[in-house]
């Protein structure tokens, strides 16, 4: 995947949502292009898409008026004005290729969201880990405050259900994805990067060059808004000092002694995670969120720091993170069936897929965990095989689905076939599973009472937490019908 020629497409504030006409998105079903398109709906703007699988958030947009075909043809741009597409989209595709023949205009995704942010004072988002649950913890703490902004995200707040929302108030709060470089279509007001991590080398070809993109971002942030950044990863704390140096406005957080707000005495359990904060060297108290893990700690600290800078009092910030419900897709629990628990989680890079796998091992209780992973992406996959095996390597079981990766093709020795077999587990207790049907019966073969299965990875895993509770029950006829759905 190489990464999108910036000066190509429409600076931002050129053009507003409304300035779209008639909007078509391909591919509507995904998180990303389905937040779009519920933010142009509540926004009055006509809104059709086009998908091949009944995805969940495609029901939603139906009934806020959305027209959803399930083909791929070219009836589909009948009467549009604009036509969006996302970087998984082949250039030619078919509906791509029918709207250069009919001279309609076409957008990327991030070019789009970039003309819905016009207007707003827009909160990025960027950071290789961490982006969908900080954006959600500013999203809540803003709403908590009662300044009602607008929002698009790549998952739904649980206690919202959705994943996008049209607000009245003037800010704006967005995920911003560095993975195209489509993030520096944006102009911040506020500019929050969690950590910068090696990733999406096929496009930046070296973490110098990863890291290069990440300051160009910052510095598009409004030079009367302010920075973001983790004191914490030493991408961040580099950015810090340049960004400092020319005399931006620059706030860090984390457990370094010199970060803005600091975090000590973090402790995590299956009842959350709390930590004390200190602010600019003043105690302020303890923080603490419903839900387990350390790395969210640390997320939440971004949201605070900027939730304060924009003029939330902390009290308010601190009682909003109280009960952050936290974020489909992020440690989601979706049921129990015959004892076993079934978390779902969208971890994918090393560093995520560790945190994760420590924070379910503390919720298994004793229990054994078993992981069904979905890699996501070839390069990555082959590039970072060493560190997701290891990463893997902290479960009990591990059932490895084939590479999840839109347009990409499979080397030899590239894939799930070897990912499986670098994973540091005896071979009796990891596999590898080409086929999606077969991955119930697998986990029904693996799993015991008091286990836990989490399904983890590319999007499409998400999909098999409803089959494999199913499975689950169906395992033991005596007790059928056993599932507890957990909602959120």
């Amino acid at each position: 995947m190489a990464g999108l020629n910036i000066a190509d497409f429409t600076p931002a504030g050129t053009l507003a949502a409304e300035d779209l006409g008639r909007v078509h998105l391909i591919g509507v079903g995904g998180v990303g292009m389905s937040g779009l398109a519920r933010l142009l709906l509540t926004r009055g703007i006509p809104t059709s898409g086009s998908e091949l699988r009944e995805w969940p958030a495609l029901a939603g947009l139906r009934a806020l008026g959305g027209t959803i075909h399930m083909r791929h043809v070219p009836e589909n741009l009948d009467d549009v004005d604009t036509v969006v597409y996302s970087t998984a989209i082949p250039q030619d595709h078919l509906e791509l290729e029918e709207a250069r023949r009919r001279g309609l205009r076409i957008m990327h995704r991030s070019e789009a969201l970039a003309a819905a942010m016009t207007g707003r004072r827009t909160v990025a988002v960027a950071g290789t880990h961490g982006k969908t649950t900080t954006t959600s913890m500013i999203t809540l703490i803003l709403q908590h405050a009662g300044f009602d902004p607008s929002f698009v995200i790549g998952g739904e707040i649980s206690e919202v259900g959705s994943n996008a929302h049209h607000g009245s108030g003037d800010l704006f709060v967005a995920e911003a994805d560095e993975s195209d470089r489509s993030f520096l279509l944006y102009r911040p007001f506020v500019s929050i990067i969690t950590n910068i991590d090696a990733d999406h080398l096929n496009t930046y070809g070296d973490l110098a060059g990863l890291e290069a993109a990440f300051l160009e971002f910052a510095r598009l942030t409004d030079p009367a808004g302010f920075v973001v950044l983790c004191a914490d990863n030493d991408g961040t704390r580099r950015l810090a000092e340049t960004l400092r140096a020319e005399g931006r406005k620059v706030l860090t957080y984390g457990t370094a002694d010199d970060a803005d707000l600091r975090l000590s005495d973090i402790s995590s359990s299956v009842l959350g995670v709390r930590y004390q904060a200190a602010l600019h060297g003043r105690p302020v108290g303890e923080v603490r969120l419903p839900v387990p893990g350390g790395h969210f700690g640390l997320n939440s600290a971004a949201a605070v720091l900027a939730a304060v800078e924009l003029g939330v009092s902390l009290p308010v910030t601190v009682e909003a993170l109280a009960v952050f419900p936290g974020v489909r897709r992020r440690f989601e629990r979706r049921g129990v069936a015959n004892g076993v628990v079934v978390y779902d989680e969208y971890a994918y890079h090393p560093v995520s897929v560790t945190a994760a796998l420590e924070t379910l091992r503390e919720v298994a209780a004793g229990g054994r965990l078993v992981v069904v992973f979905q890699p996501y992406r070839v390069y990555r996959t082959r590039d970072m095989e060493t560190e997701l095996a290891a990463a893997l390597a902290l479960a009990d079981e591990a059932i490895i689905l084939e590479v999840f990766g839109p347009g990409e093709t499979r080397g030899p020795g590239e894939g799930g076939v070897a990912l499986t077999a670098a994973i540091g587990l005896p071979p009796a207790h990891k596999v590898f599973v080409p086929d999606w049907d077969a991955v119930p019966g697998e986990v029904v073969r693996r799993a015991h009472p008091g286990d836990l299965v989490v399904t983890m990875g590319a999007p499409p895993s998400s999909l098999l937490g409803d089959e494999l509770l199913a499975a689950l029950t169906a395992a033991d006829p005596a007790v059928g019908g056993s599932v507890s759905p957990v909602a959120g």
